[in-house]
């Protein structure tokens, strides 16, 4: 039988659920974080354990750069304050960690030297492969980049100002969770793009997430990544983003992918960005997006979300101006055995901000999952706002379930926003109009259920990208041979 439950949120919020049926300091070395030479008092044995094997996996050779040490500093003081979550956390209350809890977790063991994507060489973009969390240069398509605009590692990076900046916005953002802090003691090294002041880079800049090490399906053991992205768009600026995150080969390998970009979008600049997960169907893919806006900005996000047994994205964007624009547009699907959550906050704290959000997710296996738990703010002085939010969802299987929390909380007076959810089985009245036209049941189900996902897909804005995309949607829809 179907059931529904509904929760009220802080402010004006509405959550509904659908289921059809005192710390030590650490002594720091100048390479590394060492967690073993104090007594530590941590919240949680596992914890303790992983933050240890982390420190172990990093080198000791070659001392990190200053903001990449402050972070693991930073990041090493916050995860042993913090327990890993469980089910009585609010944040995680519909999201099961235990893939990850009862894995032997383990760094990946070496840095790559090449790349096992096959077409790398022919990609039309400006092309950047990150292997296990690994940089690997040169970036490919570079003289497609107009001068002034740095992508590579931080490592490698000699510029001062562009140091400078990328170390003011590192550690900026504290309101990370375990995870966060996970990629920031893990991460090798920091992939940098960096857009000049007034410079408008035409062809995007394609960030290629590949997983090469992992277990065997059904293994216990999952190696972890910890790839770390900053992007700094300066006044009048603007850049298109690719991240794009996938296995090298064709197979179902455990691996854990804890991925994290910063962002600030300065003054007048833009940032369009496109994130498509397509993980192994037995790895772990979580994610922490953190914008900050500045006034007269604009960010627009476009995510396909289809991998991953565990998939999960922290998305937190802040906009710190007046006359900033937010557009976000999310598609999860859950074909599989799955969960797909979407955990956003979005805060508007000045006047004349505008805001859209669409997020949309398909769930066609009996033990699919998705969540969506949507936060925007409207502080005190957010006058004239316009805030939109929207979830709609499918469930096409009787014991398929999806939980969404759309949470608006409005402090100011003069503002014009709204939300809404969405949660259903197709119409039989939109099946009968394909009917009366001779079309029979099952071809007018798997038109409309692509036509659901095609608004966002539609929002993508590279046809090379959004065909690729559009053929793995239709592929994971109708996966019965042709």
């Amino acid at each position: 039988m179907n059931t529904t439950t509904t929760t009220v949120g802080v402010g004006v919020g509405v959550g509904v659920g659908f289921t059809r049926t005192p710390l030590n300091p650490f002594f720091f070395k100048p390479s590394r974080v060492s967690v073993k030479s104090k007594s530590i008092v941590s919240s949680d044995p596992f914890v303790l354990e992983l933050a240890e094997t982390l420190e172990d996996s990093l080198p000791s050779s070659t001392p990190p750069s200053l903001p990449l040490q402050n972070l693991r500093e930073a990041s090493s003081q916050s995860l042993l304050s913090k327990p890993w979550p469980s089910r009585r956390d609010e944040p995680f209350r519909f999201t099961d960690l235990s893939l990850l809890r009862y894995s032997n977790i383990i760094p990946v063991s070496q840095t790559p030297t090449t790349t096992t994507l096959s077409d790398a060489a022919t990609s039309s973009f400006p092309s950047l492969n990150i292997v296990d969390g690994h940089p690997i240069m040169p970036l490919s398509n570079s003289s497609l980049l107009p001068q002034g605009v740095y992508v590579g590692t931080l490592s490698a990076l000699a510029s001062t100002p562009i140091i400078d900046r990328v170390t003011d916005l590192m550690c900026r953002f504290d309101a990370g969770d375990l995870f966060w802090s996970i990629n920031g003691i893990g991460a090798p090294d920091a992939t940098v793009v960096y857009v000049p002041e007034g410079c408008r880079v035409d062809t995007p800049i394609h960030l290629r997430y590949l997983a090469v090490e992992g277990g065997a399906e059904g293994s216990k053991t999952m190696r972890l990544s910890n790839p770390r992205v900053v992007v700094v768009v300066e006044k009048g600026a603007e850049v298109g983003i690719i991240e794009e995150f996938s296995a090298a080969e064709e197979g179902n390998s455990c691996y854990w992918s804890n991925s994290a970009l910063e962002a600030v979008v300065s003054e007048g600049a833009k940032l369009s960005h496109s994130y498509i997960q397509n993980q192994s169907s037995s790895s772990a893919h979580i994610k922490w997006t953190s914008i900050l806006q500045e006034s007269s900005s604009t960010y627009e996000l476009t995510e396909i979300s289809t991998g991953g047994k565990l998939g999960r994205h922290n998305l937190h964007i802040q906009q710190l101006g007046p006359d900033t624009v937010t557009e976000l547009s999310t598609l999860h699907l859950s074909a599989d055995d799955q969960t797909q959550d979407l955990h956003s906050s979005l805060v508007l704290d000045h006047p004349g901000g505008y805001s859209r959000q669409l997020h949309k997710c398909i769930v066609t296996h009996s033990k699919g999952q998705a969540v969506f738990d949507g936060n925007i703010k409207v502080n005190r002085y957010a006058q004239k706002t316009d805030a939109g939010q929207l979830t709609r969802s499918l469930l096409l299987e009787p014991r398929a379930s999806v939980n969404v929390k759309p949470n608006l909380q409005i402090v100011a007076d003069d503002v014009r926003c709204s939300h809404g959810a969405a949660i259903s089985d197709l119409e039989e009245s939109q099946l009968l109009y394909f009917r009366a036209r001779g079309i029979d049941p099952q071809s007018a189900r798997r038109v409309l259920i692509f036509a659901f996902g095609g608004e966002v897909i539609e929002k993508l804005p590279y046809p090379s990208i959004r065909e690729r995309v559009r053929s793995q949607i239709k592929s994971l829809l109708d996966p019965s041979p042709k």
